[in-house]
């Protein structure tokens, strides 16, 4: 499903004549690719829409590490181009979770699963991560996680 949702953005971009979502439609699709292939080589199956969603994840971290650099050094025109890309990522993704809500699905999952304390913060991640692919930021929820099971 997100590989056609991916597949019909580049040709919507194509005949739009888009270059910077056409560009960055087909970075998404050659890390999707290369996961594909990684996988392959270990014997796993392709990619699932939870991992893309974890792909994109990763590729919008990226480039908000890469922005703050940039304007750390005066380059603002390349900063406000990985900007550029991080909306373009996100268009693909759901949408994100408030703070709030956040917190309310890290609580409800720590009553549900019983944690005690720190030594069950991986379930509590795990389960967040089954549930809320794509849709929180996990550095936040597991930084909640803790502050909660503390």
């Amino acid at each position: 499903m997100m590989r056609d949702k991916l597949s019909n953005a580049m040709k919507d971009a194509m005949k739009a004549k888009e270059a910077r979502r056409l560009s960055t439609v087909r970075l998404i699709q050659t890390a999707i690719k290369d996961r594909d292939i990684a996988n392959r080589g270990l014997g796993k199956d392709p990619v699932s829409d939870d991992d893309i969603l974890q792909i994109l994840q990763k590729m919008i971290k990226q480039r908000e590490e890469s922005a703050k650099i940039y304007s750390e050094g005066g380059r603002e025109e390349l900063a406000e181009q990985e900007r550029e890309e991080i909306a373009i990522i996100r268009s693909f993704m759901p949408e994100q979770m408030s703070d709030d809500q956040v917190l309310e699905a890290c609580k409800g999952v720590i009553a549900e699963i019983g944690a005690q304390g720190l030594r069950d913060m991986g379930k509590c991640i795990s389960v967040l991560k089954e549930r809320y692919a794509g849709q929180m930021d996990f550095a936040k929820a597991s930084a909640m996680v803790k502050d909660l099971l503390k």
